[in-house]
Order: C-alpha cells, then structure tokens, then sequence
C-alpha cells in the first residue's frame, strides 16, 4: 500500500479564513458503524479494532451501545467490551445509552462520557425508541440529570434533521426546536444527524445558522447520494468545529434501505489535510486499519481513499 508521503502529493495546504484551524473528529466506527453489518464481530476484533483506531490518533472512540441486544445484536458484547477495554490516555470512549436502565451499566463499568439519541420527527421517534416525540424528551432529562450528577459527560444526536423517510422534508425551526430542548437539558454537544443521508449544503448552511451560536454543534452525515463531503464543508464554513464519522465508510440506517455508510473517516481526513486544517489522524495508519476491518467483515470497504491508497 503507497503512503501518503510515497504519492507525494500536497498537504495540509493553508485554509481559507472562512474555516476552523481545527476539527475534532468524533469517530463512530465501533458503534454505529459496526451495529448494522449483518456478519457478526467477535469481542476481541472489535477490542483491536479500538485499540488501532486510537493507535492511528483518533481521540473519541464511540465503544459501544447499551441498547438492548434484542434490538442490535451485533453490541450484544458491551459489557464485555467495556470491562476488558485497555483505555489509552487522552481518549475518550463514550457509549450510547437510550434510558436509565442503559445508564445503570453506564456508571457499573465506569463510563466517563454517554450519548443519547433523539429524533426531530414524530414517526421515527415511534419507530426508534417506541415513544411519542414529546415522551422521548421525558425520557431523557432523568438520564441527562442523573448522568450529569455522576460528573459524565452528556452528548446528545438528533436524527432525521434532513428529511425522514415517511414524513419527507423536515422544517428547519423543527430541527432547532428539537435540538434547544436537548441542549438545554445540559448536554454538551448535539449532534445534527443525516440519517438517511439526503442533505445537501444549502439545508446545512440553514439548519445550522438557525441554531445560533454553533459551538456546541456537531454534524453526522451519511453519504446516500454523494453528499457527505461537501455537507461537512458547508458545516465548517457555517462554523461547525466537531463531524462524526467513521472508519472505512462503516454504518447505514436500518430504516433507510437505500442509505449507505456514514462519511468514511478517511475521506474526512483527506479533505481536511488538503484545506490544512488540523487533525491529529495519521491517515496510513487509520486506512491500514479500515483496511483490516474489511478483511475482517469480508467485504471491500466503502471509504474512497482507502480504495485509493490500498489499490481497491
């Protein structure tokens, strides 16, 4: 496999003035990612998968779920997951839980940082946490409040801020009134998700500038029709300074058939040394690592770059 370095081409060029000298990237493999590939991961690749990923400079490392195994098999393992975990210095592993019982396993298994996961729409609320869009708020403040109390670090995703599969378009002022009531329960961040991946940079410049102040904004998308990449860019220029992604392009929705996976870390990683914004990510160890997962799920993987670096 070439390098980076060995391609001899151009990077971390200087940026221009409209964007961020650095970006976090919350890295979402090892959850979302891995929660909906029908072949089965056993405990110890994903304990190596983590253990690469933090090797390669990521600094947040989504573990696992603890939703319940009934409803993602694949994270059947989280216990297990966290108590053998070798948790590298400066890392964060934050795991996503949908209610208090999730959050009693949370603090169990020392857990430092939780996200929750709420929707923008009516429908998916149903469909994904079997409540009604105003019961999932009342199901979270106990968690936010109880997890806030135990010094944890509250994240919160919002789906369907783009467009939902039954409803179609989302309101912009729906999205943000969504996404206020989260933040003002004391998460840190929200996370403005593309779950089925129909966004485009006009409905991202909108949906973040109607939030306001965007510090405490992050972007997911997914990249269904090609957009991923140039969404992301319109979220740095709007000012967005955290974007999710994941190794190798990993992930999809279960309630989006045609939707492929989240925004492949390595095409982020590209993208940004190539506008000179800064990372931390060594990317010929990220790609040598998304390169393993493939082999490990028996599938190529769908990240471009590492197509391009690994020779297909």
């Amino acid at each position: 496999m070439a390098s980076v370095r060995e391609l001899g081409l151009p990077q971390r060029e200087a940026s221009s003035g409209d964007l961020p000298e650095r970006v976090t990237i919350w890295e979402v493999g090892p959850r979302d990612g891995l929660q909906n590939e029908q072949t089965v991961v056993g405990l110890e690749t994903k304990l190596e998968f983590l253990r690469r990923l933090a090797g390669a400079g990521l600094t947040t490392l989504e573990a696992t779920s603890f939703v319940h195994p009934k409803w993602v098999p694949q994270l059947a393992d989280a216990d297990d997951l966290l108590a053998k975990l070798d948790r590298r210095p400066g890392v964060k592993y934050p795991v996503l839980v949908p209610n208090e019982r999730g959050l009693d396993r949370a603090l169990a298994l020392g857990v430092e940082s939780i996200a929750i996961f709420g929707s923008a729409t009516e429908t998916f609320a149903r469909k994904n946490l079997n409540r009604s869009y105003d019961e999932q708020f009342a199901m979270f403040e106990p968690v936010v409040r109880r997890a806030r109390h135990e010094g944890l670090e509250v994240r919160a995703y919002l789906s369907m801020c783009f467009g939902d599969p039954w409803e179609g378009a989302v309101p912009v002022e729906q999205v943000a009134n969504a996404g206020r009531r989260l933040l003002d329960m004391g998460c840190f961040q929200l996370s403005l998700g593309d779950t089925i991946g129909v966004a485009t940079p006009g409905q991202v410049e909108a949906v973040v500038g109607a939030f306001g102040d965007v510090t405490k904004l992050a972007v997911h998308f997914h990249d269904t029709y090609g957009q991923a990449l140039s969404n992301t860019l319109a979220a740095l220029k709007a000012g967005v300074t955290t974007v999710d992604s994941s190794a190798g392009g990993l992930g999809g929705c279960p309630y989006a058939k045609a939707a492929t996976g989240n925004l492949a870390t390595e095409d982020l990683v590209w993208m940004l040394d190539g506008l000179g914004i800064e990372h931390g990510v060594d990317l010929d160890a990220l790609v040598r690592t998304s390169a393993w997962m493939a082999q490990q799920l028996g599938r190529p993987s769908p990240s471009r770059v590492v197509k391009a670096l690994t020779g297909g």
